[in-house]
């Protein structure tokens, strides 16, 4: 090798050197692309220390929605109208994430009331068509704010 080919061959190895070193100090300081927190005003307001929704690598956790309106911040009379409200709680988390019921993967049901899966699984079943997420209903002895329902989801990011 000729002595310019050696300077070449140099310079490009440390210009690969300080891009990588510069790309790690840039990278450092920018949040997080693969976790981060997601905030809609169109869904209640936390009512503890946790986020509304949180994107991990290429799923979406939505934390549990209560039949909480947004605006007044109470809950509806009838356990049917939690759960459609919780279920628009969650439409409203989604679609702040560019997403919507069809790409659900899996959910989870709370209920205080066995008595009311039925109820509760109608209104469910309205926001989804075939296939379905994977589901799990789990009777709990109470949930925040006396609600009745509680509803998480994990989506799919496209």
């Amino acid at each position: 090798m000729d002595g310019g080919v050696k300077i070449l061959t140099l310079v490009f190895a440390c210009g690969l050197l300080a891009g990588f070193g510069v790309y790690a100090i840039v990278s450092s300081a920018l949040p997080d692309p693969v976790h981060a927190s997601l905030y809609t005003e169109n869904a209640p307001e936390p009512i503890g220390p946790y986020s509304q929704a949180v994107r991990c690598g290429d799923y979406l956790f939505t934390s549990g929605q209560i039949g909480l309106d947004p605006a007044t911040g109470n809950l509806p009379g009838t356990v049917a109208g939690e759960a459609v409200q919780a279920m628009e709680n969650l439409r409203a988390i989604l679609a702040e994430a560019g997403l919507d019921f069809s790409d659900v993967v899996q959910t989870r049901i709370y209920l205080t009331d066995l008595a009311d899966f039925d109820t509760i699984n109608a209104v469910y079943g309205e926001y989804f068509e075939e296939s379905y997420p994977a589901r799990a209903a789990v009777q709990v002895a109470g949930l925040p704010k006396g609600a009745r329902v509680e509803i998480e989801m994990v989506a799919k990011v496209r």
